[in-house]
């Protein structure tokens, strides 16, 4: 029906006046079938998703509008009735409670992305720190809040199997994110903090003192769901779908993320 009545509209005019109608139309009808996705997504993911998002963009026309924060917080907005369309969380326990409220599109719930933890200090301090064991010789330690956003209870769990947790506790200072954890030690308002990898990698004025190795850490897995009543299931699921793909996973990789062997 579009092609005729463009062709019956534009029978009579000249070539030049042809084309640009042409043009005109082609972007009306871009416009048209565009979207913009609105993506909950952990702080973590935030340079990574943004590389991404533009590349899918860029393929699609789909403009992608990300809200970055701590996991706990963006599921609680979801709940609460936030018009998100996909949402990607830092640990699996966040979507599974999404899943199990009813607002995960059945048959979208995917485990994408593993991480590592590493312990980082300001680059002014002076102590040893070869070890989680060393910690306890800061005076201080940034954790994003170690009892909701995933980050924390990834660094609570790896000290509690340590046996450090009782130890260390009062010397947490807690962080809305990981990203808030690792502000704190640049600004000089903690020694140290325990924070993923890929966080560790770009930040500025930071050494990463100890690398937790995967099988001494805590197992962290990133997971991802459609929001069941997103207004644009389409677009979500395309982007769903382009997050899986082997340009998207080396994406991933370049910034540090581990690919489970299944997906790649």
């Amino acid at each position: 029906m579009c092609k005729w009545t463009f062709e019956k509209t534009i029978g009579w005019m000249r070539p030049g006046r042809l084309i640009m109608a042409a043009a005109i139309w082609a972007l009306s009808l871009h416009a048209a079938v565009s979207r913009e996705i609105t993506v909950f997504a952990a702080a973590s993911l935030g340079d990574v998703l943004t590389e991404i998002g533009r590349n899918f963009q860029a393929q699609t026309g789909d403009r992608v509008e990300f809200n970055f924060g701590a996991s706990s917080t963006l599921e609680q907005q979801i709940v609460a009735g936030a018009p998100a369309d996909v949402f990607i969380s830092a640990n699996e326990g966040w979507v599974d409670r999404m899943q199990k409220a009813g607002l995960a599109m059945p048959g979208t719930r995917r485990s994408i992305l593993s991480n590592t933890l590493v312990i980082v200090a300001r680059a002014g301090y002076d102590r040893p720190l070869r070890s989680a064991r060393d910690l306890t010789n800061a005076a201080s330690l940034a954790l994003a809040q170690p009892d909701t956003v995933p980050a924390g209870i990834y660094a609570r769990r790896y000290l509690q199997k340590l046996g450090l947790w009782k130890t260390l506790k009062p010397k947490v200072i807690p962080a809305e994110n990981v990203r808030a954890a690792l502000a704190a030690v640049e600004a000089g308002n903690a020694d140290a903090a325990i924070v993923y990898k890929t966080d560790a990698i770009i930040a500025k004025n930071l050494k990463i003192a100890v690398e937790v190795p995967a099988a001494e850490g805590p197992k962290i897995s990133y997971a991802m769901a459609v929001v069941r009543q997103t207004a644009h299931p389409s677009g979500a699921k395309r982007f769903a779908a382009c997050l899986l793909s082997p340009a998207a996973q080396t994406v991933f990789e370049r910034y540090g993320f581990t690919v489970p062997v299944e997906k790649r």
